[in-house]
């Protein structure tokens, strides 16, 4: 739309920012996403202690936190990233394509 609207010039500059900005977006879901994950994990191993060095379980309210984080964390690790993938690759290929109708409307 933008490329119809202001032509081609102004594409040009709105793709790298939004490639390099979609880049960024997706490498911090898909991180947050299996911190998240690991974060449960680690507790339901047994290998996590509170400030009084009790070993924390399944079932204790840290275990319960974690697993409301899981919650969150499990579609941003498996949706949201290669999403995001796929917006920035159908960015680019659909200016490409139209590239040539953008510069004979606006030339």
């Amino acid at each position: 739309m933008l490329g119809f609207a202001f032509g081609p010039k102004i594409l040009a500059g709105f793709l790298p920012g939004a490639i390099v900005s979609g880049v960024q977006m997706a490498i911090s879901a898909a991180n947050t996403g299996g911190a998240w994950d690991n974060a449960k994990k680690y507790i339901e191993s047994g290998a996590m202690q509170d400030d009084n060095g009790n070993i924390v379980k399944k079932g204790s309210d840290i275990h319960k936190a974690a697993v409301v984080g899981d919650t969150v964390g499990d579609p941003l690790k498996d949706t949201s990233g290669p999403a995001l993938n796929i917006l920035i690759k159908l960015m680019a290929i659909i200016s490409l394509v139209f590239g040539s109708k953008f510069a004979e409307i606006h030339s």
